[in-house]
């Protein structure tokens, strides 16, 4: 095997382990579910990320040919990643889970929890 691609595939897989671990350590360790919120995002997109960008280096080089499944699963995890983390946050905030005393912009969650849905358009309250 070429040295160049070990090199390269071993960097991408130390990058990948490490964003994955400092985001389970983020996970185990950040206080409240706000910030809790950010680390296994992180850990998605840019860990798993690496590691399936170094699968499909390799697996192209052994192979000969573009390997396209490592990259489609990238792609739906930086896709859905966000997604997930800002269901995640509205839960959070339908359930009232109470943010740190420290944080920032302390009116800003209490103003979204006061939102209400848009009414539905077969509802007696649309216009």
């Amino acid at each position: 095997m070429n040295i160049l691609v070990e090199i390269l595939v071993c960097v991408l897989l130390l990058i990948g382990g490490f964003f994955v671990l400092v985001g389970s350590l983020g996970l185990c360790r950040l206080p409240d579910v706000y910030t809790r919120l950010h680390a296994p995002t992180k850990a998605t997109t840019v860990g798993m990320g690496g590691i399936l960008i170094a699968s499909m280096v390799l697996m192209t080089y052994e192979q000969g040919y573009f390997s396209v499944h490592e990259l489609l699963i990238t792609l739906f995890l930086l896709i859905t990643a966000p997604i997930t983390a800002h269901m995640l946050a509205k839960t959070a905030l339908h359930h009232e889970n109470r943010a740190l005393r420290r944080t920032r912009s302390q009116h800003l969650i209490a103003s979204a929890r006061e939102q209400q849905p848009p009414a539905a358009p077969d509802s007696p309250n649309h216009d």
